[in-house]
């Protein structure tokens, strides 16, 4: 079935971690109501409804607001000082979902002064999701949900100033995602295509295999400018499997890395 996906649609599934894969297909079979996986794999490819439904199960699609608040933190008291030293700054939100990630860090550079002269590039591999997170609006529950870490994260003020309230969605301010590019990119297939001062790519490769894992390293490291900041989930390392020297690690308790000499 992985590989039908792979050659019909593009999306490559086959190497990801194969634990969290197998449960998230079962979940997936179990809401289409169907008995065999060779009845699923007829459905997934021949039905873009249900391969989209497909994607919003096994594709990585878990995310919130300020979910990385020690990461956002480092951010304001370390790196944003460093990227004040540049005329005008790209960050790449990698793996981006619904866009929770991304209006979290407009958010910040918001409350730093840097969100006029930064760039953000937000992708994902699913297009329903970018969609929705190019919208700016989430729901209200969801926003409401990320107070207190927002607050962990240095907030000062309040995320009741950041977005209006539509029946039971959050309006987000339209001017924090005004310098975003929204874009399909598959971290799998697809190669480097800007070098960026900071990376953020948040429990993403928790679910590829080794292989896979080290693949999508090398793109990120790749992909950020000499002493650059790789921001991943505070559960994830990007040393486990080789890197060390290549990165140092700026706070213990989150997930916030500097790239070193190769």
């Amino acid at each position: 079935m992985l590989e039908g996906i792979a050659l019909h649609h593009g999306y490559d599934f086959r190497d990801y971690a194969p634990g969290p894969l197998r449960r998230n297909i079962l979940m997936s079979m179990a809401l289409e109501g169907v008995p065999t996986i060779s009845a699923y794999q007829d459905r997934v490819l021949h039905d873009p409804a249900s391969l989209q439904r497909f994607l919003n199960t096994v594709g990585v699609n878990v995310t919130s607001m300020f979910r990385e608040a020690l990461a956002l933190r480092a951010l304001r008291e370390e790196i944003v000082p460093w990227l004040r030293t540049f005329p005008s700054v790209r960050i790449w939100v990698a793996g981006c979902a619904t866009g929770e990630e991304v209006a979290s860090l407009a958010i910040v550079l918001r409350e730093t002064g840097m969100l006029g002269r930064t760039r953000i590039y937000a992708t994902d591999i699913n297009e329903a999701s970018l969609a929705i997170a190019a919208r700016g609006l989430l729901p209200l529950e969801t926003v409401q949900s990320g107070e207190a870490d927002y607050r962990r994260s240095g907030g000062r003020g309040a995320l009741t100033d950041y977005y209006a309230v539509v029946g039971d969605m959050a309006r987000l301010d339209r001017t924090l995602l005004s310098g975003v590019t929204w874009a399909r990119h598959n971290l799998i297939s697809d190669a480097s295509f800007n070098d960026f001062h900071v990376i953020l790519c948040t429990n993403v490769l928790t679910h590829f295999s080794r292989r896979l894992h080290m693949q999508v390293q090398q793109l990120l490291y790749d992909s950020l400018v000499r002493s650059g900041y790789l921001i991943v989930g505070r559960l994830e390392s990007v040393i486990r499997w080789g890197n060390l020297g290549v990165y140092n690690r700026v706070r213990e308790s989150s997930g916030v890395y500097r790239k070193g000499a190769a």
